[in-house]
């Protein structure tokens, strides 16, 4: 399973190995982080990887932060993205075991 640094498994996003390669193999840049970060990074990988030198959200005992639960996929519902969460967090919370 290629995991991203928030849970959302690579292999099942519709713009995986088209429009992006991997949050890891980007190096936390994909195509939409300049839409949401001016440092053109997803905040989530930033934080995670980046800042706190963790493998990914799951590592972090605030999971889930603020920040986690407020970065949402404009293109998306509130209930689309609660599930999203639900999801993720599950996605990582097993990756630790």
């Amino acid at each position: 399973m290629n995991l991203a640094s928030c849970g959302l498994i690579c292999d099942e996003c519709p713009f995986f190995q088209k429009e992006c390669p991997g949050c890891f193999n980007t190096r936390g840049q994909p195509f939409w982080a300049k839409d949401v970060s001016e440092k053109g990074i997803c905040p989530l990988f930033d934080c995670a990887v980046n800042q706190k030198a963790y493998r990914n959200c799951g590592d972090c005992s605030q999971l889930p932060c603020a920040m986690f639960l407020e970065l949402k996929d404009p293109n998306i519902s509130d209930a689309e993205h609660e599930k999203s969460l639900k999801l993720r967090i599950g996605n990582l919370r097993k990756s630790q075991s």
